[in-house]
């Protein structure tokens, strides 16, 4: 009984700092507005490059060393977003490429994922989700300085057997500095954004790669980081 207690007195305690990091976080995006008078909710900051985030779902994403075969504007819960179908080389079996990007100031990653399982389940009648892990790799840029940028980047990778297809999955939200699988992650960043009257634009992407049936995703792994590095390479060209 004193060790529960003990444990229900430490989770109360932890749970009480995140509360109290959360207004704390909360205050400071809300300071600039209560000197100003213009409050961040009823007057938030512009995206950078929103229209060009915008138009991704028209004219598509253009990757480098990949042939568009197909593009699409499925709607995907609430959402419109890009279905578009590539192909690299000789390769016969397309890959599917997903974009939801931005597409106004109050929009907000949410439940994103959630709503790609319900889609896929609804297109192929089966969507089972295995041999998940988290995926962590890095993208370079260079600057118009001529600096090397490094983005890192963490992402959902795992298997996905539909009813007639298995996949290798990589999902995550791609943003102007990082990559992230929680639409969490994305709120803190804009929140210390906001301080400075800035705003963090972001796309969530779902990658689809063709494997064999029931087979082991991790092989698969070099080929998906790859094409995940030269997708959000794309969008760090749209970002800037």
């Amino acid at each position: 009984m004193i060790y529960l207690s003990k444990l229900l007195k430490e989770r109360q305690l932890s749970q009480v700092l995140v509360l109290i990091f959360l207004i704390v976080l909360l205050g400071l995006g809300a300071f600039p507005g209560y000197i100003t008078g213009r409050w961040q909710w009823k007057q938030p900051p512009a995206i950078a490059k929103l229209q060009e985030l915008k138009k991704i779902r028209q004219n598509g994403l253009d990757i480098p060393g990949w042939k568009i075969t197909d593009k699409l504007e499925p709607r995907i819960g609430e959402h419109k977003w890009l279905l578009q179908m590539m192909k690299k080389g000789q390769e016969t079996t397309p890959v599917t490429l997903l974009v939801l990007p931005q597409n106004g100031p109050n929009d907000k990653p949410q439940i994103e994922w959630t709503d790609i399982n319900s889609w896929g389940k609804l297109s192929w009648g089966k969507w089972d989700i295995s041999q998940e892990r988290d995926a962590e790799f890095n993208v370079k840029t260079t600057s118009q300085s001529g600096k090397i940028l490094t983005t890192p980047i963490k992402a959902r990778f795992f298997r996905v057997v539909t009813s007639q297809q298995t996949f290798a999955v990589l999902q995550w939200y791609a943003m102007p500095d990082r990559g992230n699988p929680s639409p969490v992650n994305w709120f803190f960043a804009d929140q210390l954004a906001q301080w400075h009257r800035q705003r963090v634009a972001w796309a969530a992407v779902t990658i689809l790669i063709p494997m064999e049936p029931l087979g082991q995703v991790e092989t698969y792994w070099q080929a998906t980081e790859s094409l995940g590095q030269t997708v959000q390479s794309a969008l760090l060209n749209i970002f800037e």
